[in-house]
């Protein structure tokens, strides 16, 4: 072989190293830039989720204390309404107790 021939062997050698390190090192990058782009997606995907669970928590909450204002408020008429019947019959049990004592 001529030393023109290995000259050029030599660049050309050289010449792929080179482009295989520059290979690697843009793959690298490459995937250094996709797991940080992932990692903000994953992230942004989690500040999306607390922020639904947040408002989901708050319309239950909301829910709930009408729900409770409600039952209250339900249960204030029995209770008024159980006062009125007992009220309303006191008058009569008043008059029975009297007639037993004046009959007895």
């Amino acid at each position: 072989m001529s030393f023109e021939a290995i000259s050029s062997i030599t660049q050309a050698e050289a010449a792929a190293k080179a482009t295989l390190a520059g290979a690697e090192a843009r793959a690298k990058q490459l995937a250094a830039d996709a797991e940080s782009a992932g990692k903000l997606a994953v992230d942004a995907a989690v500040a999306k989720a607390e922020a639904e669970l947040q408002e989901l928590s708050r319309q239950v909450n909301d829910k709930a204390k009408q729900e409770s204002e409600r039952l209250a408020a339900d249960l204030e008429n029995q209770k008024a309404e159980l006062r009125a019947r007992a009220e309303s019959k006191l008058d009569e049990a008043a008059a029975l107790v009297v007639e037993r004592i004046v009959n007895s």
